[in-house]
């Protein structure tokens, strides 16, 4: 698996236009965010602005994956991939192991935007926290990307991952607090992946623990949407 894993760690980072656009529209709309209007003048409001839109960013990296596998199925590369003695388990790990490379550097872009550009001043392990945490929180999604990948065609995968990135982010508060929205659909938005994705970089900033359930939420998720990837995985074996 490990051949299989940098062999698409290679193939994603010639992909330049993607990691280029990838990292800069994240970056380009946390700036003006923060920085139109009476908000940007306030440094606690930047620091969480500055999470909610590393996770958007890292969650549409980690989604775009799906494209790219969806256009390998109709190129026939996975009727070359399942030749080898690849189980569908491990295929689905090492595609969401390598995908994470193009998740890791929107997350930095943004948090540098927020230092450099913004002046967000925390500490060293905060920084590094954030990093880990939203690198490793990105993965419930890189696995609904790459099930969405294995079951749909290209074009079908790039809306209907676009529609679960919209719903998700408006959703789960990355955009707007969750204290904006009418009671019952704050309820709902609780339970969402990218609420517990976007609340655990936000506990790091508040300096304390991530609420109760967030983990847990973003870990039932994350079984949910793995077994959504493998089960893609063997549908399409079936359907090629």
């Amino acid at each position: 698996m490990t051949a299989y894993i940098l062999l698409e760690i290679r193939r994603t980072l010639r992909d330049t236009t993607f990691l280029v656009f990838g990292t800069g529209m994240p970056v380009l709309m946390y700036l003006l965010f923060t920085n139109l209007g009476g908000g940007g003048d306030h440094d606690e409001w930047k620091a969480y602005s500055m999470v909610g839109m590393a996770a958007y960013g890292a969650l549409a990296s980690a989604m775009a994956i799906g494209t790219g596998i969806a256009s390998d199925k109709s190129l026939g590369w996975l009727q070359q991939l399942r030749i080898t003695p690849l189980a569908p388990g491990r295929a689905v790990t090492g595609r969401a192991i390598s995908g994470s490379v193009t998740v890791l550097p929107t997350i930095l872009a943004v948090l540098l935007a927020g230092a450099l550009g913004n002046g967000v001043r925390m500490a060293a392990w905060q920084w590094i926290a954030l990093v880990l945490l939203l690198w490793a929180g990105a993965l419930p999604f890189t696995l609904l990307g790459i099930g969405n990948g294995y079951r749909l065609t290209p074009q079908a995968t790039g809306v209907v991952n676009v529609a679960c990135l919209m719903g998700l982010a408006i959703v789960g508060g990355l955009w707007f607090p969750l204290t904006e929205f009418p009671q019952w659909l704050r309820s709902i938005g609780e339970f969402t992946p990218a609420y517990g994705f976007a609340e655990l970089g936000r506990s790091v900033v508040a300096e304390h623990a991530p609420a109760a359930g967030a983990p847990a939420v973003l870990a039932g998720w994350l079984l949910l949407f793995g077994g959504y990837a493998v089960l893609s995985y063997r549908r399409s074996a079936r359907t090629a």
